[in-house]
């Protein structure tokens, strides 16, 4: 096996990058957040490990390193790395897909939890001391629609359907109306989501965030929707179109939504979501686990011992489609 040159684009104070001494000594590890940090290093790298998700960055040092043979980003979106010439490279990409699908679907199946039982109304009632009885919803037989159904939908799916909730999903590649997975009662194909969404009392966004994707849930989504319909995005926040969200919250023509991820982050002071009583926010951290980058970190190091032994890479992501 040959030894290998891994640049790191990563605060060099990050603690987890104390577990890169588990890679093999023999291997060449070069840390830093600047183009200039890699200087020495760039001639000979073959990996690029972009830590820190800075696009920017990325860019710059990739067109530095004329040996590069294997690019991984830590996260599990990819808007904010490709860039033209590593799409058009051979250079594969991977990403960490699935490292953090546990959290989110379970971020998703407590934001159910909090509609369906309507946890703000016994949680004010119990602050101002008042005994309030009143019904709640049972998830039980109820219908959850996926809207991008990958890693973190399927985990989704997975929670959903051991409470006996029925799960349809949409995916890009599913044939419309057929069912391929035993966890969904249907797949549709994306011109066939509105039939879907019309049938959910929950529409969970796990979608990329690609030029087909983005706004792919707005005004005629939402028009679609029952009344009772709760909307719950844990994939990319342009996926669905914010203003038209905001109408259909404010009118009270659907429930509710509980939003992990927006158009603009941090969201701006004033935003019309914090003054909505049926918004539950996030702030980007439904998958902020205590450990969750130490298994971001463990699954760099699984995956460069498959790289350094010659074998399939897992992740590979599609450069043109961006997922």
């Amino acid at each position: 096996m040959d030894n290998h040159t891994v640049v790191v684009l990563a605060d060099p104070t990050e603690p987890q990058l104390a577990m890169l001494e588990q890679l093999p000594t023999e291997t060449g590890i070069s840390v830093g957040n600047s183009p200039e940090a890699f200087e020495r290093a760039a001639g000979t790298a073959d990996v690029i490990f972009n830590w820190s998700l800075s696009g920017g960055l990325l860019r710059e040092v990739f067109l530095m390193c004329p040996l590069v043979r294997w690019v991984h980003t830590r996260s599990a979106g990819l808007d904010n790395v490709l860039f033209p010439e590593l799409i058009e490279s051979d250079v594969p990409l991977t990403n960490g897909s699935g490292v953090f699908s546990q959290s989110l679907g379970e971020f998703v199946l407590g934001a159910i939890l909090y509609f369906a039982k309507d946890f703000r109304r016994m949680i004010r009632s119990q602050e101002a001391g008042v005994w309030d009885a009143f019904d709640i919803a049972e998830v039980s037989g109820q219908t959850v629609g996926i809207v991008g159904y990958g890693d973190i939908g399927r985990a989704v799916a997975t929670r959903v359907r051991a409470m006996g909730m029925h799960v349809l999903a949409v995916k890009r590649h599913g044939p419309p109306l057929y069912n391929v997975d035993p966890l969904v009662s249907q797949i549709y194909a994306p011109d066939h989501r509105l039939e879907m969404i019309s049938r959910c009392d929950y529409v969970v966004a796990a979608a990329p965030l690609t030029a087909e994707t983005r706004g792919m849930i707005g005004t005629p989504e939402f028009d679609a929707m029952k009344p009772e319909a709760v909307v719950i995005n844990v994939g990319r926040g342009p996926v669905i179109d914010e203003a038209a969200m905001v109408r259909a919250l404010s009118e009270n023509r659907i429930k509710g939504a509980a939003l992990d991820v927006f158009d603009r982050e941090p969201l701006p002071n004033g935003h019309p979501f914090y003054g909505l009583e049926n918004v539950l926010l996030s702030a980007h951290c439904a998958d902020h686990t205590p450990d969750w980058m130490d298994r971001a970190m463990q699954f760099f190091l699984e995956q460069f011992d498959r790289y350094r032994k010659g074998e399939p890479l897992v992740n590979v992501v599609d450069k043109k489609l961006g997922y």
